[in-house]
């Protein structure tokens, strides 16, 4: 096994096929299986899991020191039609440009931003030959559950409203592009703190002055809300929930209107 120190907090560990890199402030014992369910299953670890193109696993770590880490594993699935014949394969051209090492580096700037959104602990490319695999391991959001979830449940205030449309703001005003910004992909904890998960095959966007993006990731979400409306024999969403988000929405624009013209 070959490391070296990528930066002050993140090495990286190449074995053979694989490739990862790693938080090292919070993992002092690495080992490429983290990357593995049976891992976690071996060690007793596993506190839960979550079904949707794969299955997702929730993890718990203990440092030197025995202070307790909730983390989430995810292994990458293609979705779509083109899922069903290949499963979980991609084409390779460089391990920087995989979908995980992409997702860790924009969780990275995320976190770097202080913008609420898992953070990175982990990832795990497999190469094979022209193809790879990935993995991703990254924080869990404490007493946390996704929107449709919630909405199944309980309606919320117009006050939840309006910070869910100024926080998915402060993404987009950092150039912080979410390919699937959707109502699974939103959660609030127990203090109605919201925060954004899942930024696969997310992107930073430079350009300030194009906003085509914002205002499709917007009508994306729309169209979520809508869906589960549908779908779902209670589901706690009506349209003057939409104009309330989108009240917080514009006030994030009018409040960085505001900072750039002091």
């Amino acid at each position: 096994m070959n490391q070296t120190t990528t930066s002050a907090q993140f090495s990286k560990v190449e074995q053979g096929n694989l490739t990862c890199v790693y938080n090292q402030t919070l993992i002092t014992n690495f080992d490429t299986e983290m990357l593995n369910p049976s891992y976690w299953q071996q060690n007793n670890a596993v506190t839960g899991s979550a079904q949707g193109r794969g299955t997702t696993w929730f993890v718990e770590y203990k440092d030197n020191g025995d202070i307790k880490h909730d983390w989430v594993l995810r292994h990458y699935y293609r979705g779509g039609l083109i899922g069903k014949l290949i499963r979980d394969s991609y084409w390779f051209s460089g391990v920087t440009k995989t979908r995980a090492a992409s997702e860790f580096a924009l969780l990275r700037h995320i976190n770097t931003l202080q913008l609420p959104a898992p953070e990175p602990i982990a990832y795990r490319v497999t190469q094979h030959g022209f193809y790879y695999q990935a993995d991703l391991l990254s924080s869990r959001i404490h007493h946390a559950q996704d929107l449709v979830a919630i909405l199944s449940e309980k309606a919320l205030t117009d006050d939840v409203w309006h910070n869910i449309g100024t926080t998915i703001q402060r993404f987009h005003h950092h150039g912080i592009y979410h390919h699937d910004l959707n109502s699974h992909n939103i959660l609030l904890n127990d203090k109605n703190q919201v925060f954004l998960i899942d930024f696969d095959r997310g992107e930073l966007r430079t350009n300030p002055v194009n906003t085509t993006w914002k205002q499709a990731n917007m009508a994306r979400l729309q169209r979520s809300f809508l869906k589960e409306l549908n779908k779902l024999a209670e589901f706690n969403y009506t349209e003057k929930n939409w104009q309330a988000l989108m009240a917080g929405y514009q006030d994030g624009n009018t409040s960085d209107a505001e900072r750039q013209s002091s």
